[in-house]
């Protein structure tokens, strides 16, 4: 088909080979029902949208309306838009050398009605693939009606003596460049007032007006449109007359599972073919990636209103895989597994995806990403192993008794963050009873993963207040939660070197 098009290089090849002009919108909905009837899945790349968003999306197309993507940040409301030029002809037929894309069936620019007059079926026919039929602009405060609509050239119209309302002299903006194209406005509430005007003029009449003068371009568009639902809500965030003329207004939402938020990690996460072969990344450490975003989402420190973006678990878990590589290749390892200790190099990662409210900016953002990383340690901690709030009235019952025992008796333990893999299997081997308990109760998993979910215990007991857990300066100290808020003894006070530090 695509071969034989672009052999049609004229006017009168294109009007003999039968072919029909068709609109976006009409185009949109013919090739959407061809793909709904065969069951093609048609944005394969949206994970988790299955059920909602998509079925109206659909709607939306077989409707032929133009649509505005409700959602918070990291919600893949641009993905979605990019993905639908998949639904467009693989190419249309333009004049050659039109600035703005004419059908030679309906030209609506003057140089392009003009060659057609003189060269009638001699005219000259280029091919635009649906891949060039897609335009996005970002919103900013900045935009101009000369960016979007155009604006007159005064050299051009210096140049060609004419006068300025001739339609020659203009430099047209990004809207008539995307004659018969999608058109995407990201963050839509971020336009001025009187932008949106002009957006609301064209979507209702087609008309242009360009410094006063009144230019009619019946252009053949598809909006799409973004916002986040609470600017969109706010009044005077979007004019109300643009606002009605956008005829399916579609929400999107995050992933309502961690199942569902693994797949699109997957699938998004960019990791070199070397990291995918040095590190070995367990269930159990994809899981608590997903779940920081989970308590960063309901979090009092988060602000919602932002929301909390797929981006940072996608850089989380790409954080995560290179804190395992960097310990690996420092060790002169050929293979690691992720540690829960390499967790504290996504911190970084989590930062910059988050916007705190008053109480968070007090705490700071490293301290708020240390709390989310140990708020889904604790929040999973039952998935894997008995629930130790169960037993805290009854200790002696717990499974972990001699574990918090060991640490009772004046123990300590240091994982530091770089630590060889022999030296982190005899550290965890030190504590009495941790290896059987991994062994009790995740007697599934692969015998390379035992000594992460034993390092996990020791977190999660943490995170329980059974065990105190500080910050070092190159890893983790835990030892017993009650002698690490005593005072020191009489004999330690006397102690002149520790009494130096002190002073230092």
């Amino acid at each position: 088909m695509s071969e034989n098009v672009l052999k049609i290089n004229t006017f009168g090849e294109l009007k003999s080979s039968g072919y029909s002009r068709t609109l976006i919108k009409d185009e949109l909905r013919t090739n959407l029902i061809k793909k709904l009837s065969t069951k093609e899945k048609i944005f394969k790349e949206i994970i988790g949208f299955d059920e909602t968003v998509i079925p109206d999306i659909q709607r939306a197309i077989l409707s032929r309306h133009n649509i505005i993507l409700l959602g918070l940040r990291g919600q893949a409301k641009t993905k979605i838009a990019r993905l639908m030029v998949n639904l467009l002809d693989e190419y249309i037929p333009i004049v050659k050398g039109s600035e703005l894309n004419d059908d030679p069936f309906a030209p609506v620019s003057q140089f392009a009605r003009e060659l057609l007059v003189e060269q009638g079926d001699d005219t000259r026919i280029d091919w635009l693939h649906y891949s060039q039929r897609y335009t996005e602009k970002l919103a900013t405060p900045d935009v101009s009606i000369a960016d979007l609509i155009g604006d007159v050239d005064p050299i051009k119209a210096a140049s060609l003596k004419l006068h300025y309302s001739d339609e020659r002299v203009i430099h047209f903006g990004l809207i008539p460049r995307s004659h018969r194209c999608i058109f995407v406005i990201n963050e839509l509430p971020d336009l001025q007032a009187r932008i949106q005007v002009a957006l609301f003029n064209i979507l209702q009449e087609s008309d242009v007006q360009i410094r006063g003068f009144k230019i009619r371009l019946p252009l053949d568009m598809q909006f799409i449109f973004t916002a986040n639902p609470e600017d969109y809500t706010n009044r005077g965030a979007i004019v109300t007359p643009l606002k009605d003329r956008l005829e399916s207004q579609i929400l999107t939402h995050y992933p309502k599972s961690i199942s569902i938020a693994k797949q699109i990690t997957r699938q998004e996460a960019r990791l070199h073919e070397e990291q995918k072969i040095l590190v070995d990344v367990p269930e159990l450490a994809e899981n608590l990636i997903e779940q920081i975003a989970f308590e960063a989402r309901k979090s009092e420190y988060v602000d919602p209103k932002s929301g909390v973006s797929a981006r940072l678990t996608i850089t989380a878990y790409e954080n995560l895989v290179s804190s395992a590589e960097r310990r690996a290749i420092l060790c002169g390892e050929e293979k690691t597994v992720v540690r829960i200790s390499d967790f504290w190099g996504v911190v970084s990662a989590i930062t910059g995806k988050i916007e705190l409210v008053y109480e968070g900016e007090l705490e700071g953002p490293a301290k708020v990403a240390q709390y989310l990383i140990g708020k889904s340690i604790r929040t999973l901690f039952p998935n894997y192993f008995p629930d130790p709030e169960k037993h805290r009235r009854n200790p002696q019952t717990s499974p972990f008794k001699s574990i918090i025992e060991w640490f009772g008796q004046g123990n300590e333990l240091d994982i530091l963050n770089d630590c060889s893999q022999s030296e982190y299997i005899k550290t965890l081997e030190k504590i009495p009873g941790l290896k059987k308990i991994v062994d009790r109760f995740q007697s599934n998993s692969k015998p390379e993963h035992r000594y992460l979910h034993m390092e996990y215990i020791l977190h999660g007991l943490a995170e329980f207040s059974f065990l105190s857990k500080n910050q070092l300066e190159r890893g983790l100290q835990f030892k017993d939660l009650i002698s690490s808020m005593l005072p020191l003894s009489d004999e330690e006070d006397k102690d002149p070197f520790l009494d130096e530090e002190r002073v230092n």
